[in-house]
């Protein structure tokens, strides 16, 4: 388990590319490294990975299978490249952000870029059926580090986005300060807001029976679906 609370940044010192399977070594900022073992789990822009080989005190070798690759960035990963890293919590340990798995759910993709005095606020742009999850005021984790969503917004398709405002000390500690528009960004949905909204929409199919697809049909012909919240103010 996580926290989401991103500890440093690491920097990609090479990569191997085989059939199925990508080895990369990492460069941990100082004292990182204290302790870590081969088998230990450490999260890389919000992917748990293990440890399989120790380079010195401070750098350590992963192995990222296909699936991964195929649901995250870290098959974009590049020599020099930048990565969020955390150790796994102990027992005990304050959960500063909120629990998180290490299991990324999707690729969401930045949108909008803005920055305010002081402020750095990102819009995610996300697909379905995810954007179900994410509401305004809820936890998610964007490449790891545990966030407030500020502003969501769903569409009748069930995709949408939500916007995280970043202050600058998390700026200083994770890869976000660096970030473009289209750069796309591991999403972990915060679990117990996914069971609560499965569980209700899977009493509403149980109540509506048959009668389910002739309402959805209904609110698509006005732009509406079962997981879009009431109409609100939006910019």
């Amino acid at each position: 388990m996580f926290t989401g609370i991103v500890q440093g940044l690491a920097r990609v010192r090479d990569l191997v590319d085989r059939p199925g399977l990508r080895s990369f070594t990492l460069d941990f900022p100082p004292g990182f490294g204290a302790g870590l073992a081969i088998g230990a789990s450490v999260a890389v822009d919000g992917t748990c990975l293990t440890v399989t080989g120790l380079e010195g005190a401070d750098a350590a070798r992963f192995d990222v299978m296909q699936q991964s690759l195929a649901l995250t960035t870290l098959a974009r990963l590049a020599a020099g490249s930048r990565v969020n890293v955390e150790r796994a919590a102990r027992d005990g340990a304050e959960i500063g952000g909120h629990p998180l798995s290490g299991h990324v759910d999707c690729v969401g993709r930045i949108a909008e870029l803005r920055r305010p005095e002081n402020n750095h606020v990102l819009r995610i742009a996300l697909p379905a059926p995810w954007m179900r999850y994410v509401f305004a005021k809820g936890y998610i984790a964007v490449d790891g580090a545990s966030l407030t969503v500020a502003e969501a917004r769903r569409e009748a398709d069930g995709s949408g986005w939500f916007e995280v405002w970043l202050i600058p000390e998390t700026l200083r500690m994770t890869v976000f300060g660096a970030k473009a528009i289209g750069d796309g960004v591991n999403i972990e949905i915060e679990r117990q807001t996914q069971v609560f909204v499965d569980t209700v929409r899977d009493a509403v199919a149980e109540r509506l029976g048959a009668l389910q697809p002739a309402l959805e049909a209904l609110l698509r012909q006005q732009g509406l679906s079962l997981d879009l919240p009431p109409p609100g103010p939006s910019r």
